[in-house]
């Protein structure tokens, strides 16, 4: 056929229909034969106007592009529009009436207007008669667009969306594939069906319309909406397969019970000749009851084993299989520890050649698989998967124990080691510290006789000022390191008793601050201590090593502010006073956690940053050490919205009955 007769085909006669549903009642596909109220309908209207209708099937999205595509070969689609807003194409008169209303997981609450999805998630579908709807008017919920409902559908099971605005005849079909999903308002949205084309189609439109208003009058309209509408007419799609299966079922059937007559008129003939025979009969059914039943208990055996259970000739057919997971055998991702990726054929032959069983460790996606391979003589072999992900996860956890215990006892000598060094630092920094009360006095002196006397290229007096804060510096962290190897020896005994003390809350956060300058001065630091600074009764040391940690972790988890980039993160600490206590909540903006990582954070030895050099034993020691002081440390976040720690302390009085603590007044 020359270009110019396929043009004339595609434009002349023909009317190209775009459908993108395979499920009734509108359009679907049975057996590979397009059916479906719109179908139908409009392979009517083509025969009123003496045209060919061309399906062609595409998605949604498609459809869309290519109805406001001037050069598309699409003439004409099906889509729906809201009663009160028309589309700004070509399109009819409208065919068949529908809506759209919420949909919700079963439980929640029920939609009782526009009102109730204020701050809710709300799936909608991109280009869909809802979308058209609220395009252009406020919104007072969070809008997420979705390809499909049906990805909605399953986004509101995931937990991603709080409600799905869907078409009901679409929700009506999903609803059973969903179950813990369920219908949660009257109709939101009305809307009517209408085909809708090109304006360079607006005369073909025209003869649509005629076609159509004539099926209506004719009553022909009415029939099928009732064919494809009416109660009870509910449309399944059965394949060629399933009905092959369903007459060979009834073919075996048939076939079966003439066997049993044919059976029992044998066995009749056979009682009636002699009784030796019928004597011999009745042992050889014995016989064969008790080998049906044992074959049928070792089948039960097999099935039930989870691991699966596969028997292979030489030619790789499969003779027997439990099918269970033998979909790993021919994937592409299922590979050898190594890396080779495993190939049944080769694997195969060379345990038929060797005669050599081969066992294995493999790995499929995330989960690990021991496979066993062993030859049943010449032509045969079995095949016996079985999923070991459990038990490598113990091994490694086995291997990384041992290696902590290890470690725990090279701790143990290395913290005796620091200890001696630490005791040498702070006994000579307090020498240094009265040496330099002493010899501010000498300095004063000889700046009078000398004015221009400089110490270390600096003024005497602001000199002598760094000096002392250098030498309090060195203390301060030198007691900090003792401090810390002690807690890493008590950690192992946790049975050690502290004394806790009157503290002022702001003071442990200023000296957490001062520790950890270093680090927090590349990040946007928000400090709110609260006035007057509240009291608490604990460890200020031990304090001081929990919001260290925090600090620490909240750094990690945040990017540094560059000039003044109001998008970058913050880190905020703030303290305050309640009825119920005092409480110091440490707040960032940075990458935040999923669920599984916040139910996990304060086990010993878990960690994100693993392969960073974290040891996962961090948020576990202050978790032990908030135990201590018989509070608690609450966390929130989301992943890319930040994270949010409080500690809640008892109040003073309450501290110390709890803690069992003489009170102040007997102190006093």
């Amino acid at each position: 056929m020359c270009s110019t007769a396929v043009e004339a085909w595609q434009t002349d006669e023909n009317i190209i229909f775009g459908v993108h549903s395979k499920t009734a009642p509108l359009e679907w596909r049975n057996n590979g034969v397009d059916m479906g109220f719109h179908l139908e309908l409009m392979s009517r209207i083509g025969q009123m106007t003496d045209k060919r209708i061309v399906v062609r099937r595409k998605t949604f999205q498609q459809l869309l592009a290519d109805v406001h595509d001037d050069t598309s070969p699409i003439d004409v689609i099906a889509v729906v529009s809201p009663v009160t807003i028309d589309r700004q194409l070509s399109q009819s008169d409208p065919i068949y009436a529908t809506h759209a209303k919420a949909y919700t997981l079963q439980g929640k609450e029920f939609i009782h207007g526009w009102h109730d999805l204020a701050g809710k998630r709300v799936a909608i579908k991109k280009g869909a008669f809802v979308d058209v709807y609220i395009t252009g008017q406020a919104q007072e919920f969070i809008r997420v667009d979705v390809d499909l409902y049906e990805t909605g559908f399953q986004q509101l099971i995931s937990g991603d969306v709080d409600i799905v605005l869907a078409e009901n005849f679409v929700a009506r079909r999903l609803m059973p594939h969903y179950p813990s999903i369920r219908s949660s308002s009257a109709p939101l949205i009305y809307g009517a069906f209408n085909f809708v084309s090109n304006h360079k189609n607006a005369q073909l439109m025209a003869e649509i319309n005629d076609a159509l208003r004539q099926l209506k009058l004719s009553g022909e309209y009415d029939r099928l909406v009732n064919k494809w509408f009416g109660t009870g007419r509910e449309k399944v799609d059965l394949s060629n397969a399933q009905q092959r299966m369903f007459w060979l079922a009834i073919l075996i059937s048939i076939i079966s019970a003439l066997g049993m007559l044919l059976t029992g008129y044998i066995s009749r003939s056979l009682h009636k000749r002699t009784q030796a025979l019928n004597l011999e009969l009745a042992q050889r059914k014995r016989a064969e009851q008790q080998i049906s039943s044992l074959s049928q208990q070792f089948q039960s055996v097999l099935d039930g084993i989870p691991h699966g259970v596969t028997l292979l000739n030489r030619q790789c057919e499969r003779l027997w299989s439990n099918d269970n997971n033998n979909e790993l055998l021919t994937s592409t991702e299922f590979h050898f520890m190594h890396g080779d990726t495993f190939n049944l054929n080769s694997s195969l032959v060379t345990v038929l050649e060797s005669q050599k069983s081969l066992i294995a460790d493999m790995i499929y996606r995330d989960q690990f698989w021991q496979l066993q391979l062993h030859p049943i003589g010449n032509d045969q072999a079995v095949i016996l998967l079985e999923e070991a992900t459990e038990r490598h996860n113990l091994r490694q956890a086995n291997d990384e124990a041992s290696r902590l215990a290890s470690l725990g006892e090279l701790s143990a000598g290395i913290a005796h080691e620091i200890n001696n060094p630490t005791g040498i630092i702070i006994h000579s920094i307090a020498f240094f510290n009265h040496a330099l009360k002493d010899l501010q006095q000498a300095a004063d002196a000889y700046q009078k006789q000398n004015p221009f006397w400089l110490i270390a290229g600096l003024d005497p007096n602001r000199a002598m000022t760094e000096l002392q804060v250098s030498s309090l510096t060195i203390e301060e962290g030198a007691k900090r390191i003792s401090r810390i190897v002690n807690d890493l020896k008590r950690y192992a005994l946790p049975t050690v008793t502290t004394e806790h003390q009157l503290l002022n809350l702001n003071e442990v956060v200023k000296v957490s601050l001062r520790l950890t300058a270093n680090q927090t001065k590349i990040f946007r630091l928000i400090t709110q201590l609260n006035e007057p600074a509240p009291m608490i009764m604990g460890d200020a040391q031990q304090l001081h090593q929990v919001l260290i940690n925090l600090i620490q972790n909240a750094c990690h988890a945040c990017k540094p502010a560059t000039g003044d980039d109001a998008d970058s993160d913050t880190i905020s600490i703030e303290t305050s006073t309640s009825a119920d206590g005092v409480s110091l909540t440490i707040r960032d903006t940075g990458t935040g956690m999923d669920s599984a990582t916040l139910q996990r954070i304060t086990e010993p030895f878990f960690t994100t940053r693993r392969s960073g050099g974290g040891s996962g034993l961090g948020l576990s020691v202050c978790s032990r050490i908030i135990k201590e002081h018989m509070t608690e440390m609450q966390f929130s976040s989301r992943l890319g919205q930040g994270t949010s720690i409080k500690i809640q302390f008892l109040s003073v009085s309450d501290s110390i009955k709890a803690l069992k603590l003489p009170s102040l007044e007997q102190d006093t």
